[in-house]
C-alpha cells in the first residue's frame, strides 16, 4: 500500500516541500497538489519536481473545466518530464460554484467531458494527430467554427510515458463507473471503508466489466487524517469543521454531492440539518451535528491498535494507496507518523 500526502494549498507551501526530502527518506511514495480558487497547482508540481528526486507528484485535482483537453495534455506531460516519469494527472469535475463562479464556465456534462478529456489526453501522450469528433468538444474546430484554418497536430515533445497515470476524483454513481473502466486511479471523499461496497461496489463493478486489461487493477486513493497515541481522539475534532463545510456549504440544496454522499451512508437526517444550518450561516451549529462516527471509521486517529485495525478495514475494502494528513506539532513528529503508518500499512 502506498502511502501519499496532500500539500496545504492555503499558505506555507514553500516551508512544505523544503520538509519534502525528510518525507522521501520516511517512506512517503506521493504528494498531491489540490488546485482549488487558490495558486494554480502547476506551477507549484514543477517546483516540487526539482526539488525531490524519487516522490511522486499528483494534482489532487485539476478541475476539467479550466483548462481545454489538449492542455491538460500537455500540462501532464510537460509535468512528467520535469519529474522524471513522475507524474500523475488527477482530474475532477469540481462543482458549480467554482466552476462558474470563478471561471465562469457552464457546469455541464461532467461525465461525458470527463470522458472525452481521458481520450484525447492519451492521444495526445501517444504522439497521434489529435482529431475527436466529440459531443463536447471537436478538435479541430469544424468548417462554419473560427477561421476554417485549424488543422490536426500532434505534441511536437516526444512524451516520457506514452500513457500517464490518470486518476479521477468521483463519488456519484455513474461517476464511480466510468472512473473504474477508463480511469488508472479513483479518489473518492470521505471514505468509510465498511460503507464503500454498498454506496460504490455496484458502480465499481460495472465499470470494472469494460475496462481494458491494459489498464491493470484500479488505484484506489483513500483520504485521512492520521494521528496516532493513547491520547489523540480529541484531534477528530478538527476534522468538524471541514466536513460541515462539504457537506452543508460546498453546493446549492439538491446540487451538493457531497450531501448526497452523506445520506447515503445513512446519514439522511444529519446531512439534512448540516445543510439546513450551513446555508443559513450557522456554521458551528452545522459542525457541531457532523456524525462522529463518520468522523472516526474515515480517520486514522487512535491508538496504534486502533490505526492498523482501521488499515486493515481500508485494505480489505480494495484501498490501495493512503493519502494522509499527519496531525503533529512539529516536523519531527509528523515525520514519525510517515514512517508509522508505512509500516503498519506494509
Amino acid at each position: 500500500m502506498r502511502i501519499g500526502m496532500a500539500l496545504n494549498y492555503s499558505g506555507g507551501f514553500k516551508e512544505s516541500v523544503a520538509e519534502l526530502a525528510d518525507y522521501e527518506k520516511a517512506g512517503l511514495d506521493i504528494v498531491f497538489v489540490a488546485e482549488a480558487y487558490s495558486f494554480d497547482a502547476v506551477s507549484q508540481m514543477g517546483y516540487i519536481a526539482a526539488k525531490t528526486e524519487r516522490l511522486e507528484i499528483a494534482s489532487g485535482i485539476l478541475p476539467i473545466y479550466s483548462r481545454t483537453p489538449t492542455l491538460l495534455a500537455m500540462t501532464a506531460a510537460g509535468l512528467d518530464y520535469v519529474s522524471d516519469g513522475r507524474f500523475t494527472l488527477g482530474i475532477g469535475a469540481s462543482g458549480p460554484q467554482v466552476i462558474e463562479g470563478f471561471h465562469g464556465v457552464p457546469y455541464n456534462a461532467p461525465l461525458g467531458r470527463t470522458r472525452e478529456v481521458i481520450e484525447i489526453c492519451r492521444k495526445v501522450w501517444r504522439r497521434e494527430r489529435v482529431e475527436h469528433a466529440g459531443k463536447h468538444y471537436t478538435l479541430p474546430l469544424p468548417p462554419g467554427q473560427g477561421t476554417g484554418l485549424g488543422k490536426p497536430l500532434k505534441i511536437i515533445n516526444h512524451p516520457v510515458r506514452p500513457r500517464i497515470p490518470i486518476v479521477v476524483a468521483a463519488i456519484g454513481p455513474k461517476n464511480v463507473e466510468l472512473t473504474a473502466e477508463l480511469a488508472e486511479g479513483w479518489e473518492p471523499i470521505f471514505y468509510v471503508p465498511e460503507k464503500a461496497a454498498d454506496v460504490w461496489g455496484s458502480s465499481l463493478a460495472a465499470g470494472k466489466a469494460k475496462r481494458a486489461p491494459e489498464l491493470g487493477e484500479l488505484d484506489v486513493i483513500a483520504q485521512a487524517s492520521l494521528a496516532i497515541g493513547d491520547d489523540v481522539s480529541d484531534l477528530l475534532e478538527f476534522g468538524r469543521p471541514m466536513a460541515a463545510l462539504y457537506i452543508g456549504g460546498m453546493g446549492a440544496k439538491g446540487r451538493n454531492f457531497y450531501n448526497d454522499l452523506a445520506r447515503r451512508y445513512g446519514y439522511e437526517k444529519e446531512a439534512e440539518q448540516i445543510q439546513e444550518l450551513y446555508l443559513d450561516g450557522k456554521k458551528q451549529e452545522a459542525a457541531a451535528l457532523v456524525p462522529s462516527e463518520l468522523l472516526e471509521k474515515m480517520s486514522l486517529v487512535g491508538s496504534e491498535g486502533f490505526v492498523r485495525d482501521r488499515v486493515q478495514a481500508m485494505k480489505e475494502s480494495g484501498v490501495t494507496t493512503l493519502n494522509v494528513a499527519p496531525f503533529g506539532r512539529t516536523h519531527e513528529e509528523r515525520l514519525k507518523l510517515i514512517e508509522t503508518i508505512k509500516e503498519l500499512a506494509s
